[in-house]
């Protein structure tokens, strides 16, 4: 049994709740409601005795605080704590079993169809208006196929999503990786603090798009009556425990800038009563109301009707009772949970009255990519032209390279990334200016440079482009704005053709974005174009470097400007611009 904790201070300070935990004194386990208060007194008496208590709490544990709220049968022990005498300090690095054989991924899929997902919205907006409920939380399960390690999966996934309330919980039959970034509460015995999450926007690709996200998700009327109504569901919860008129809101919409996206989040407080118990807590607040909807009894009873299955530890709740009774919890979102080769993660979303099918299948997709970037290893990628001793453009290389770390939160040491390069210099290299060498340069999740070169075959003066045949759906991926080794989406359209050099892809849109291994250049009006970022794309270093010298302009360019087009390129860092010719449709 292996359990990591790794919580935020609720209160703001810089210290983290960081230990592990293993060989348990006792395990309390409830497989019935009737025994999920009595497994929460144990807890508290456990904690008052001087002990640590860790677990989790499934979200069909509901019924056992009021028989209203409606759940399937759990798929798992409705609640599960292992008691300890004492915290571990955390370990230095993931622990890898010894019968684990090849690499740790997950390949993720959805049994959920976009026309199946827009079916359930219009349910749901035919619900509200008839006046059935304010607001429901639908969500739907993930599936994933799944190798390797659990602790390094974890560790991964704590890096994809870092800070909050992240948990790793080894019961023996099944491992529980939790990377929440929501509070459920914090409660020390006489302050309890909730900090319920609602209201999301994506990640911008600039600074600058970074803070207009920001700013629309602030002002936005659907987001913040999304959060608001939570808020009056959290404080009628509160009111349940709390001293008369101490239950406040110190903080509404504020906004936390996750690495995928960006989150509205609110404080509600009280003070309870004196002789408040755990499983009082419990009962006035479980499920959290963010994950349910509100009303919260016909909200779940709708999300009974919505999802045909059980959410089981996902949108429950996840903790820690320390020595004393000190008691945080986080609801049990961005949570993975593996039975043997079968992994399982939900997404879902908040929906309302304003709520549309393509806003939210978006949000969707947004939540779910801290899974995609720990689902597989990955390392940062560069590719650069070396001849005659000169590696082109590479300060701009490196810069590229520490932006694309910033991002995913890999260490980056330029002085040991330039001392990698140096290694591939010959001493004859510097009289040789005919021959050209691709330079592959990899960055790993540790900090650790690698770099090969290998002799770069000449590139024909003019080379055919091919028309993707379907839309690029990677267009908007942080796998596409940053060049990794995880190229998947790019190499589902390779040619097939040999004659064919590349080809061109577009977005959803109708709007050209780049080719598979390099930028694109069109000639409009006489005038060289290049498609804008915002459309989905990696900034080539050969992009940004004939922007700077004015050879090329950005724009939005669709499918339909194409006849218009009258010069074609494909430009990249190591084979500079090759003037091209766009043919045919590709595979």
């Amino acid at each position: 049994m292996l359990i990591r904790l790794d919580f935020a201070d609720p209160q703001g300070g810089e210290t983290r709740l960081r230990c592990a935990f293993e060989a348990p004194t006792d395990t309390l386990v409830a497989h019935t409601p009737e025994q999920i208060q009595p497994l929460l007194d144990k807890v508290q008496a456990h904690a008052q005795a001087g002990r640590w208590c860790v677990g989790y709490l499934r979200y069909e544990a509901a019924s056992a605080f009021d028989k209203a709220l409606l759940t399937y049968a759990a798929d798992g022990p409705l609640a599960w704590f292992g008691v300890f005498e004492h915290a571990l300090p955390w370990p230095p690095g993931p622990p890898a079993p010894a019968d684990t054989v090849g690499p740790t991924q997950v390949r993720w899929h959805s049994p959920l169809s976009r026309d199946q997902f827009d079916n359930k919205l219009t349910t749901i907006h035919e619900a509200i208006g008839a006046g059935e409920y304010y607001q429901v939380n639908y969500t739907a399960p993930l599936h994933g196929d799944f190798v390797g390690s659990a602790p390094e999966l974890f560790t991964r996934l704590q890096q994809a999503q870092p800070g909050g309330y992240a948990a790793y919980i080894d019961t023996g039959e099944e491992q529980i990786l939790s990377v929440s970034p929501e509070l459920f509460f914090d409660w020390d015995g006489q302050h309890i603090l909730t900090r319920p999450m609602k209201g999301t926007a994506p990640r911008g690709q600039t600074p600058q798009e970074d803070a207009a996200l920001v700013q629309a998700l602030t002002a936005s009327p659907k987001e913040r009556a999304e959060n608001v109504m939570i808020v009056d569901l959290l404080r009628n919860d509160l009111s349940r425990i709390a001293k008369p008129h101490t239950v406040q809101v110190p903080s509404l919409f504020a906004v936390q800038s996750l690495p995928t996206v960006h989150q509205m989040v609110s404080d509600v407080t009280a003070q309870t009563r004196p002789g408040t118990s755990l499983s009082e807590v419990f009962g006035a607040l479980f499920p959290c109301g963010s994950i349910t909807g509100a009303p919260k009894v016909r909200a779940m009873q709708a999300i009974y009707d919505l999802e045909p299955q059980a959410r089981g530890v996902y949108c429950g709740a996840i903790g820690v009772v320390r020595p004393g009774g000190h008691a945080t919890f986080n609801v049990a979102i961005r949570t993975v949970t593996i039975q043997g080769a079968q992994a399982r993660c939900g997404i879902g979303s908040g929906i309302t009255y304003d709520a549309t099918a393509p806003n939210e299948w978006r949000e969707w997709q947004h939540k779910r990519m801290f899974l995609e970037r720990a689902s597989e290893a990955f390392a940062l990628l560069e590719t650069l032209r070396l001849q005659a001793g000169v590696f082109h453009n590479l300060g701009a290389h490196l810069a590229r390279l520490a932006r694309a770390a910033r991002h995913f939160g890999y260490p980056f040491d330029e002085e040991r990334v330039r001392a990698a390069l140096l290694t591939l210099l010959d001493p004859d290299m510097r009289s040789d200016d005919t021959t050209v060498w691709r330079v592959r340069l990899l960055l790993d999740a540790q900090g650790r440079p690698f770099a090969e070169k290998y002799k770069q075959n000449s590139t024909p003066d003019l080379v055919s482009i091919g028309l993707a045949a379907t839309p690029f759906e990677a267009a908007q991926s942080e796998f596409t704005r940053f060049k990794t080794t995880r190229r998947s989406h790019y190499e589902a359209f390779t040619p097939t053709d040999p004659a064919i050099f590349d080809t061109l892809l577009y977005n959803e849109r109708g709007e050209l974005t780049e080719c598979t291994r390099g930028n694109i250049a069109v000639l409009l009006d006489g005038q060289w174009f290049t498609p804008a970022l915002h459309c989905g794309l990696l900034n080539g270093v050969g992009r940004a470097h004939f922007i700077a010298q004015d050879r090329l302009k950005e724009a939005v360019i669709t499918l339909a400007d194409l006849p218009r087009v009258h010069g074609l390129a494909f430009v990249n860092s190591l084979r500079g611009w090759v003037e091209a010719r766009l043919v045919g449709t590709s595979d």
